[in-house]
Order: structure tokens, then sequence, then C-alpha cells
């Protein structure tokens, strides 16, 4: 190690690792064995295959820390050595500091492999053994001293530390593992974001991340120490605040670390070439810069913007867990403001440009955690709902959305699920759901099935939205996904305006399809139990009952939609008239189904208003073609009344988070920081992703 830029083969037989490992204790104040140990540059892994094999070439010397350590203390030593540099650099100028700052993040990287060791092959209980350990014979005065204090204290923890023939009890007070988590919101919160210091903020981000990931390893059943300490709160305003600036500015990884090329330094493993392959740049159209996967836009971010990435996930995971107590993370990220507002002094946790947050969710809500970032926003920050829902260039947001559902077989169900939960709260607003049929869109090379030379944002939703409910009806066949496809579009339906012809035929083909199905599924109920129907023996008429009554309520809502649609918005549009009268045929076998005839009254009272009046045009003409239907479309349009057709409320659906959402939430949370996270955890030792740790 020393200057030379490490080799994983060579770490087993370095001396400095040796000494740090062994028997023997070493002082904090050993100037010359640190500035040995710490003045060493390496490879970070960039991916799993990297971390196992660093953590391959580790094993022995981490075995021979886990076996002296709590004998030696020289992890606490080490501690110690980094809680001063982080200190110093508070008060160094940037050319002071660059040297500094070097041997502050080496001391941090080792400080971050061990705790990720201890959590994948021990327990929280080990981990803090280990940040609390002292020399041995100073642990036996330590015990000494405590035995004749006050045995109550907050964050105790007991430990255990066997010699040869003697074992002295300890009871610490976790003070140095508190300082040691003050010392890393320090230095993400104070120091700035330059070249020569990203890495560090990276490696604080990825230190609180790989803590917190005991959740995964040790699935404590009692109070979680590392939990409690991170959530105690005092920073939790001006930490959120740093993360969220950290995703909105998504700062470029510097070519090199700490700001030098020269000899000895070393040089981030990216090629310059692969640097310009990345999509996002502001200046590009959305639609242009949107042909990469999810799956490819999140390996891109994790390996461009990795500070942004990690951020995003620490964001996470800090307002994911402790839902059920007071949890200041989340209280932090739903009550921050726009910078440009000037808010009541005392109901906002931190200001920041709203702007920059909503751009970068643009470039970057195909990627599942900006998605997740983005429904907490949505959901729980009123300001920033209102902010979004002000904005001119909705597409930006929508569209990328809209793809990820367009892409369903590529995407996960979760990221599906959440995308749609998306479109729902936005329909919530009456002004999205009018202006997105105000924003024209041309030639949008990314849908296949059909081309469109120019349709609006709220027609290419509509469409993207019913294939969604297609594909779920063929493959996932999931009742809540159904319910929010539907909910979401009936949201809209009130507003449906100039409607393209093919949209116009995509809705009530969704009926003519489902129609279809019920009619089979019907059929089948109805053949006698022995009958060749039931050709699937694991089909029971119990199963398809239900599947019948879930088709139903489908059909319903559909109908619901053709309803609204018709009642508020007819005169506005023609080519769904133009359709329903075309397709007037596939309403004819629920005209008297209880379940529908209330409903399909009012759209025969439309179809019959206009069949009449084609019917004396065509008397008069003779054969019309499709111009001049439409023509007459618009002029009986505006004689109509909506005052004929029979009332029925006004469709207005709001999400509502189920109860416990940690069960959905945490999991999903867990699985995006191991899939697209920079820290790389054993898989072999996860035990498995459960929803919660107490706090």
């Amino acid at each position: 190690m020393g200057i030379n830029v490490s080799r994983n083969a060579d770490l087993a037989s370095n001396e400095w690792l040796q000494r740090f490992v062994g028997r023997q204790h070493i002082a904090h104040d050993d100037e010359a064995f640190w500035n040995g140990l710490l003045n060493y540059n390496i490879v970070i892994p960039e991916n799993s295959q990297d971390q196992l094999s660093l953590d391959s070439r580790l094993e022995t010397l981490c075995q021979s820390f886990i076996g002296n350590n709590l004998k030696t203390g020289n992890f606490g030593s080490l501690i110690t050595v980094f809680l001063e540099k982080a200190t110093e650099l508070l008060s160094l100028s940037d050319q002071e500091s660059n040297m500094h700052v070097w041997q502050t993040f080496n001391a941090l990287f080792i400080i971050r492999t061990l705790i990720k060791y201890i959590n994948e092959t021990g327990s929280e209980f080990q981990l803090l053994q280990h940040f609390e350990a002292l020399p041995s014979a100073d642990l036996v005065k330590a015990a000494e001293e405590q035995q004749q204090q006050q045995q109550q204290q907050m964050a105790s923890i007991a430990i255990e530390a066997t010699e040869q023939a003697t074992l002295a009890a300890l009871i610490v007070d976790g003070a140095k593992f508190e300082t040691f988590i003050d010392a890393l919101v320090n230095l993400i919160v104070v120091i700035p974001v330059k070249e020569f210091t990203y890495h560090l903020h990276l490696e604080s981000v990825n230190t609180l991340i790989t803590l917190l990931a005991v959740h995964l390893f040790a699935q404590p059943t009692d109070k979680s120490i590392v939990f409690r300490t991170i959530y105690k709160c005092q920073h939790a305003n001006v930490l959120m605040s740093a993360l969220l600036h950290f995703v909105a500015r998504m700062v470029e990884v510097p070519h090199t670390m700490f700001g030098s090329t020269s000899a000895g330094s070393f040089v981030f493993g990216i090629a310059e070439s692969l640097l310009s392959i990345f999509t996002f740049r502001k200046q590009q159209d959305i639609l242009k810069t949107s042909n990469a996967t999810g799956e490819e836009l999140s390996q891109q971010f994790r390996t461009h913007y990795p500070l942004a990435n990690q951020s995003l996930l620490l964001i996470l995971i800090l307002t994911n867990h402790c839902t059920a107590q007071d949890n200041a993370y989340r209280t932090s990220l739903f009550g921050c403001a726009d910078s440009k507002d000037s808010p009541k002094q005392g109901t906002v946790s931190f200001q920041i440009d709203f702007s920059a947050v909503y751009e970068t969710l643009c470039r970057i809500v195909t990627i599942d955690q900006a998605t997740l970032l983005l429904y907490l926003l949505l959901h729980r920050n009123e300001r920033f709902y209102r902010f979004v829902m002000q904005q001119q260039d909705l597409e930006l947001l929508v569209i990328p959305i809209l793809q990820t559902l367009y892409n369903a077989p590529d995407s996960n169900s979760h990221h599906i699920y959440m995308s749609l939960i998306v479109l729902l709260i936005l329909s919530e607003d009456e002004g999205f759901n009018k202006n997105v049929h105000t924003i024209l869109l041309k030639n949008i090379s990314w849908y296949t099935e059909r081309t469109i030379s120019e349709i609006s944002l709220g027609g290419i939703l509509i469409l993207i939205v019913i294939r969604t409910i297609q594909y779920n009806m063929l493959k996932m066949r999931d009742k809540y996904l159904h319910t929010n496809c539907l909910a979401a579009l009936a949201n809209m339906s009130g507003h449906f305006r100039a409607l393209h012809p093919y949209v116009a035929q995509r809705l009530v083909s969704l009926f003519e399809t489902l129609a279809r199905k019920h009619t089979r599924l019907d059929a089948q109920l109805k053949e006698p139990a022995d009958s060749a129907v039931f050709v699937n023996v694991s089909t029971t008429p119990e199963d398809m009952m239900q599947d019948l009554s879930v088709l139903e309520e489908v059909l319903r809502m559909v109908l619901e939609i053709l309803n609204s649609c018709l009642t508020n918005q007819l005169v506005y549009c023609p080519n769904l008239v133009y359709t329903l009268l075309y397709k007037r045929s596939v309403f004819e076998g629920f005209r008297s189904h209880h379940a529908f005839q209330d409903v399909i009254q009012n759209i025969d009272m439309v179809v019959g208003f206009f069949s009449s009046r084609l019917q004396r045009v065509q008397e008069q003409r003779g054969e019309l073609g499709v111009s001049e239907v439409l023509e007459v479309i618009s002029k009986g349009a505006s004689q109509w009344s909506s005052d004929r057709l029979r009332k029925f409320p006004d469709l207005k659906f709001k999400y509502v988070e189920e109860d416990a959402p940690e069960e959905f939430f945490i999991p999903y949370v867990w699985t995006l920081v191991c899939k697209y996270g920079c820290v790389h955890f054993s898989s072999e030792s996860i035990k498995s992703v459960t929803t919660d740790v107490a706090c």
C-alpha cells in the first residue's frame, strides 16, 4: 500500500494491515503507523463481482481482526483517528485539506469494510462491541470504575471481553458510536461537494447505508441501537436537505479521486469514451433520450452519478423505516418547501429549489428509486404537489412514467404499481386532467402499436393505461392494479377532450374485450359440472365465480367512464360518439343485466339521438363518409343537452395508502439498495428483507 495503488492480491501480506488486525494495541496518537496505513490508493469495487473478489482477499485479515480487536481496541483507535481528521477538515483550506481528505476517506473506507464484514458474519451486538472495545488492561480498569457509577444509561451495551483465563464484563454507553454518526453527518452537510471531496461524501453516505443494513443481516428482535442512534434526529433536517440537494444537483463523478492525476493518485476507472454514453442532458428532448430501458438507466445513474444515486437510496431508507413512530427524517422530507417561496416560519423543515428537484426527477423517473421518491413527494408533500401541478411541461414527467408502463414486461411489478399510483395521484387534480389534453405530442417513436403523427398527452396516457389493463388481464391478474388503472381513467374521464380516433376506438374496444370474456365465463359457469368446458382441472367453479365478479366490477367502471365523458364533454369528443355509433352492438348483451342497465341507458340515449340525426341526413344526401358523419355529430352535439341523461355521482377517486405500508415499502427499498446501490452486500448472508426494525 503506502503511496502505491493497492492490488487485492497484496492485501493479506500488507504489513500495515497485519499490524492493525494483530494482537498489539496501536494507540490513536501513533502518527507513524497511521500515516503508513492511511497513505494508500485503492480501486473501489464497482460491482458485486469486484466486491466478492475484494472480500475473499480480506477474509483472513477480517478473521484476525474479529479475534483480536476486543483485546487490542485498534478499531476504536482508528475511529478516533477518523474523528480527529474529520474535525480538522472543517477548519482547513482547500489546498491544505487535499491530503487530509484522502486520508480521511481511506480511514472511512477501512471502517466501512469492517462494518460490512461484521454485519454479514456477526450481529449488531458484536458490531457495537468492536466500536467500544478498549485495550484489555484498560478494560479491567474501566469496568472497575463503571461499577461505582449508576447502571442506568441510555443506549448501554453489554460486552464481554474474554482473555485466556479471565472474563471482564463492561457496560459501555455507546458514546463513541454516537460521535461517529455525528461526524458522518457533519462531513455530509458541512463540507462542500468539490472534485476532491466528492468521494469522501460518497463514502460517508455509503457508511450510513452499511450501518443501516444491519436490518438485512441481524434482524434484531430487540430495539436496534444502530437505528435508535441514527434516528435520534438532532440533524434530521440538515441531513435530509443535504441528501436531497445531492440528488437534485446530480453532480457527475470526477474523473479522478481527490482532484489529482499526478503519479501516485488513483484515476477513477471509467474510460473517457464511456462518459458520453449517459443520456441525461437537459437540452435534449426527453423522447429522444428515453430509448434506454429503466434497467440500463439505473446502471448508468449508478456509474456516473453515484453520490446522487446513493443519497436517493439513503433518503428512501430513512423515510420508510420507523413509520409507526415519529420519524424526523420522514417529517423533514414531507415538510420541505421551495427556496423561491417565503413560507411562514416554523412550518418548513428546509428549503430547496423545487425546479431542480422536478427537473432531475423528470430525467430519471424511469428508475425505480426515482419513481419511489416522486411518489413520496407527491403523496406527502403538499407544497411539492402544488408546484408540479403548476408546471407547463408536464409531459417531461408523465411520458417517462408512461414508458415504464409501456415496457411492463421489462419492469418489475413493484415499479409498475408505483408508476400507476403516481398517475392516480396526478389525476386527482382537475387542472392536470384539463392540461394533459392541451399538450400536443408529435411522432412518438416508442409507441409501436400504431403510427400516430400527433396526439395529446391525455390521449397517449389513456392508451397506455388501457394497454396496462389488458396486459394485467393476461399476465399479472392483479386486482389492485386494475383498480388503480380504472381510478386514474375515471378521474380524468370528466375532462376527456379532443380524443384521437384511435383513443376512442381503444376505449370502446376495452369494453368489447371485457364483454367477450364475461360472456365466455358466464357460459362456462352455466354448463354442467362434468362438461368438457372445464378442461382446466385447476380452475374451480368458485374461482370462476370470483373472476366473473371482478370482471363485472371492471365492466361497470368502464361504462361509468364512458358515461362520465358523455355527460361532461360530449361536445368535445365527436370521435368517441362516432365509435359508439359504429360499435353499438357490443352493448346489446348487457342492456338487461342488473349490474349495467342503468349506465347503458345513458349510452343508448346518446347513440339513439345521433343515430336518428344521421338517418335523416342520409335520407337527404345518401351514404355519408367519415368526415361527413363527424360533421353531423358536431352539429348535433351543439344541440344536445346532457340534462336528458340520468345523473350519476362524479367519478372522483383518491389514493389512500393501505395500513402497514412498511410491509410493501421496506422490502422494496432494500431490494433497490442491493440491486442498484454502490455498496454490494453478500447475498448469502442476507437472512430476509422483513418489514421493519424497532426504533
